[in-house]
């Protein structure tokens, strides 16, 4: 039986790229967007400490299915807002880094193609994809999509703004010294925003999926952390969120199907869950018609122009490598299906076009 394509929109007024919106706004800094509504309501009062932390996966759904009702996560749930498009790790903390939707801040997948060095890299790894090669010996997204955010913006404008990330100085290792890190900054005199963060449950649900056990008590480790050192805060707003969700897939690798890779420039990017294809000229009708054969009833396959109209990248002002690094169409993952995985790298020979 075919499953039913189930588009979800995001909404670009009450999505993850306008909570720090709120944050500048509550700073007095100049906003890049709309604000949250629902962090407007609760950024009314003064506190001494707002507080962010960023819990990587940990939508409301895994919530659910894991954590009591009258635990510390659901009995303090204050409302639902979305993620962007793509809702992946790389474009959705970098809206809540800058404020930025992703077709302003560029940053829009795990791999992307950047035409200026021809090639498609890992962008947080900066390695070329599927390698451990660097992809330059610069920062590929640092120099092309380059962006200031919110932290930098609140200390130029005179107020004080921290990290408590693990890949920034002191570098905390665990969750606990997430937490200790907190509670030291809440401790120290003045007025301040603390943007913390921390890859799980993320990295679990890539490994075990949802409802599976290893989940289960990692989650109920954070909630029992939190708890702990919300009791301990004062004068704090503490808000816990997540970047984007999950939903367990079975996998393909997309070399065994050749109609479809025989068609490609090169790999797609983006990510498993929304493709991104670069098709060779002339090979258009029959990249379509072996994509929909292959995995019609598990894949939503746009023309690039169609996805771009429909603004699921964001309805703000375009980088302007927004549409450099997007290809001739979007496969996206109808909702419990496939990932598909790319195996290795694909070789061209000197007769075959590079499209950008």
């Amino acid at each position: 039986m075919k499953m039913q394509a189930k588009l979800v929109r995001p909404d670009y007024e009450n999505c993850i790229a306008n909570l720090p919106n709120s944050i500048l706004k509550k700073w007095d800094v100049g906003t890049v967007g709309k604000t949250l509504p629902l962090a407007d309501r609760y950024l009314k009062k003064d506190y001494q400490n707002i507080v962010v932390l960023l819990l990587d996966g940990m939508e409301k759904c895994i919530l659910e299915e894991s954590l009591e009702q009258s635990g510390a996560f659901r009995s303090h749930l204050a409302g639902i807002y979305h993620s962007v498009f793509l809702s992946t790790t790389v474009a959705a903390t970098t809206s809540m880094l800058t404020g930025q939707q992703p077709c302003e801040h560029g940053w829009l997948g795990w791999d992307c193609y950047y035409p200026q060095i021809g090639n498609t890299v890992t962008v947080f790894r900066n390695t070329v994809q599927g390698t451990d090669e660097p992809a330059a010996d610069f920062h590929v997204a640092g120099k092309y999509a380059p962006y200031t955010d919110i932290i930098h913006k609140i200390r130029t404008a005179g107020g004080n703004a921290c990290y408590c990330l693990p890949f920034v100085p002191p570098f905390p290792d665990s969750f606990e010294a997430v937490c200790s890190r907190i509670k030291a900054l809440c401790r120290e005199p003045g007025k301040k925003y603390i943007y913390a963060y921390w890859d799980q449950p993320d990295g679990l649900l890539h490994k075990y999926g949802r409802r599976a056990p290893e989940v289960t008590a990692e989650l109920k480790h954070m909630e029992a952390c939190v708890a702990s050192i919300a009791r301990e805060l004062a004068d704090t707003l503490l808000f816990v969120t997540a970047d984007h969700g999950h939903i367990n897939t079975e996998s393909a690798v997309l070399q065994d199907y050749p109609a479809i890779t025989d068609c490609l420039v090169r790999l797609p990017s983006l990510e498993p869950r929304v493709l991104n294809f670069f098709v060779k000229e002339g090979k258009r009708e029959k990249f379509v018609r072996a994509f929909r054969r292959e995995f019609g009833d598990k894949f939503l396959l746009l023309p690039m122009a169609e996805a771009i109209d429909a603004k699921l990248m964001g309805t703000g002002r375009e980088h302007p490598l927004f549409r450099a690094m997007l290809g001739d169409f979007s496969g996206r993952c109808r909702r419990r299906s496939v990932h598909i995985f790319r195996r290795g790298k694909m070789r061209f020979d000197a007769r075959q076009s590079d499209r950008g």
